[in-house]
């Protein structure tokens, strides 16, 4: 799960701001049809509660494909949900690929925030962090975050890799840390390295290491 990602469509409360009118004007679209970018909306995005942590899609974008496209996730075993920073859950069809283009990638998320789809590939509920992880029902739930204690990547993936259902949560945004609400629903609550990582690389050195723990039980038991 990437949880409290900075994936929203701009808030009304900045969408008559000169740099968010002149996004969207030049994208031939309303201001409540775009995603929040601090590319292009910086200087409107200062009056924005927790302003530090959001208008950042491209994370959210790298992220993605760095998930999407490891071997584990194209053999079915990684469910991908995107929580966004407002509360909304975009669960990612097994097995689908995202589009490497992140202008097709921006318009694919704008369609599905505004629209809502119940079915597809990207499917969109109005949820927060703890109706989520009740409706998924793991029974271990793992926090990536700078205020954890350090554990090694290949002690990481045993936590993984001994549980029947295990939970992932990466935080999907560029700084800051987990609120109080997701940091509520974690049971171990762990850092992979000294310094903060970016949440594409936490993610697919995660995944690559529980892709070496499979396959190092495969090789035992054929053994």
């Amino acid at each position: 799960m990437l949880a409290e990602s900075a994936l929203e469509l701009v808030p009304m409360g900045i969408r008559r701001q000169p740099a968010v009118v002149s996004d969207a004007k030049r994208r031939g679209k309303d201001a409540s049809e775009i995603l929040l970018d601090r590319s292009f909306h910086h200087s409107a995005m200062a009056r924005l509660e927790d302003s530090e942590k959001r208008g950042r899609p491209d994370l959210v974008h790298v992220s993605l494909l760095s998930v999407t496209g490891t071997p584990l996730y194209l053999d079915g075993m990684v469910r991908v949900f995107v929580h966004t920073y407002g509360d909304t859950v975009l669960e990612i069809a097994e097995r689908t690929r995202i589009p490497k283009n992140y202008l097709r990638f921006r318009g694919l998320m704008e369609a599905a925030l505004l629209e809502r789809p119940e079915q597809g590939l990207v499917r969109v509920r109005r949820m927060g962090v703890k109706e989520l992880v009740r409706k998924i029902s793991p029974d271990e739930v793992l926090g990536l975050s700078v205020q954890g204690k350090m554990v090694s990547l290949e002690g990481l993936s045993k936590m993984i890799t001994a549980a029947r259902s295990p939970c992932v949560l990466v935080g999907g945004f560029p700084r800051g840390h987990f609120s109080a609400a997701t940091l509520s629903v974690v049971d171990q609550l762990v850092r992979i390295h000294a310094r903060p990582l970016e949440a594409h690389v936490v993610a697919s050195r995660v995944i690559y290491e529980v892709e070496k723990a499979e396959a190092g039980s495969t090789i035992k038991s054929a053994g």
